[in-house]
């Protein structure tokens, strides 16, 4: 058990590729990133964990499944996450991918957004986004599929503590954020693409907010990798980044100054000083003292899943309203 290191969230700043034959060159330079960081921290200390945003690899660029299916979504694992493989047993690192518009033979015509937690051994886990960023991802939810039998908040075991992640959207969730760290988690980490004006600067600075309330809330660290993008990338948004690592008080512990680009922040992750506080605090607990049964609106159905049904802006603005009529009546 590795009870200190340090945790870097690598925010990038690439064009939004138009084809799929783009991603490997944008791998290349995120593997680059973590040579560079490794090997320019090692006089100082062991960078282990390494984040990267989401939309690294590829952007929904297209308004539709069957264009992202044809130009830009990849099966996991590829030749890609092969690279982060090598990386990881080479440097005994951990590495959350960027996300990957990822198509799945066993659930066809869909696309997810997916990011892997990748460590010495291979692959440990990989997440679906669950709080598409409706109406315009297409992407399809876990939620949506009847019977899905993968864990939607999946939460892994490793030498750095307990590791859970959550995409971008999910953060505006907090039943989601809570569902990850009562599934364990002692570093809930964040890939995200979150655009101006809800980002890093005021009067809706909503990106550092979210990070350290989801954080103070939980008693988990949170790092948190931002696109830094710029809007002639991604038009019609930009993207500020403010990457960041926040501790278990909703401390900020590093920060990327607000601003579009490449930037990598990093700092210290101590499991051993969150469990001994975990274990010694009985005020401001908030998991030990959440009053479960004083809360039931969540055993109402509100944004009803799309049934494994084929997603597209209409019927996504469809379900939305259909969810307010609900909420609305009661």
């Amino acid at each position: 058990m590795t009870d200190l290191y340090y945790a870097a969230a690598c925010q990038t700043d690439f064009a939004s590729p138009a084809d799929r034959s783009e991603i490997g060159e944008r791998t290349a330079r995120m593997a680059q990133i973590i040579e560079q960081t490794i090997a320019g921290y090692e006089p100082f200390f062991d960078v282990r964990l390494l984040v990267f945003p989401e939309f690294a690899h590829a952007v929904p660029a297209y308004q539709t499944v069957e264009e992202l299916h044809r130009r830009l979504a990849v099966e996991l694992p590829n030749e890609h996450t092969d690279i982060y493989e090598k990386l990881a047993r080479k440097h005994g690192c951990y590495i959350q991918t960027g996300t990957f518009l990822e198509r799945d033979p066993a659930y066809p015509g869909m696309v997810f957004n997916s990011t892997l937690l990748i460590g010495p051994s291979g692959i440990l886990s990989k997440y679906r986004k669950v709080n598409t960023w409706i109406p315009w991802e297409v992407h399809t939810s876990p939620h949506d599929i009847p019977d899905y039998s993968e864990e939607l908040f999946p939460v892994v075991d490793t030498e750095l503590g307990k590791l859970g992640v959550a995409i971008c959207y999910d953060w505006l969730f907090p039943e989601s954020i809570r569902q990850i760290a009562f599934n364990g988690a002692e570093v809930i980490i964040r890939v995200s693409a979150y655009m101006d004006p809800w980002g890093t600067a005021e009067p809706m600075n909503w990106w550092t907010l979210v990070n350290r309330t989801r954080a103070l809330e939980n008693t988990t660290y949170v790092v948190a990798a931002n696109q830094g993008a710029s809007l002639s990338h991604y038009p019609p948004f930009s993207w500020p980044g403010g990457s960041m690592v926040v501790d278990y008080d909703g401390r900020i512990l590093a920060q990327a100054d607000p601003g579009s680009g490449e930037k990598v922040v990093v700092a210290p992750i101590d499991i051993a000083r969150l469990r001994t506080e975990r274990e010694r605090r009985v005020g401001h607990d908030t998991r030990s003292h959440l009053r479960s049964e004083a809360h039931d609106y969540l055993q109402r159905a509100y944004l009803e899943p799309g049934g494994g049904d084929r997603i597209d802006i209409d019927n996504l603005r469809d379900r939305i309203g259909r969810a307010r009529q609900t909420k609305e009546s009661e």
